[in-house]
């Protein structure tokens, strides 16, 4: 039995998988958060600030170490706030600090 494979692109995956759809859909719209609080985060800590998984109305954001956590934690009410007048509904975000490990 012969059989090929085509290759396909990653927007065709996405677009055949209702999974994998799904998981786009939450990454773009986690993004699209992280672009709508930049203004909000000070310069100096926004290359620290990823845009993380989001679970119904919970966010979470990835720092890049505890420090930068620590200055974010202060700035999560307005943080909420804008999302919310913005349109998303986030009743909490929560911050996971990413260890970067060196090779």
């Amino acid at each position: 039995m012969n059989h090929r494979h085509q290759s396909v692109t990653l927007l065709q995956a996405t677009q055949d998988s209702p999974t994998l759809a799904r998981l786009t859909a939450l990454s773009d719209d986690s993004v699209a958060r992280l672009k709508a609080i930049q203004s909000l985060i000070p310069a100096s800590l926004r290359a620290s600030v990823k845009a993380g998984p989001i679970d119904g109305p919970l966010w979470c954001l990835m720092v890049d170490n505890n420090a930068a956590a620590a200055k974010i934690r202060q700035l999560l009410p307005a943080l909420q706030s804008h999302l919310r007048s913005k349109g998303w509904e986030v009743t909490s975000i929560r911050l996971k600090v990413q260890i970067r490990h060196s090779a």
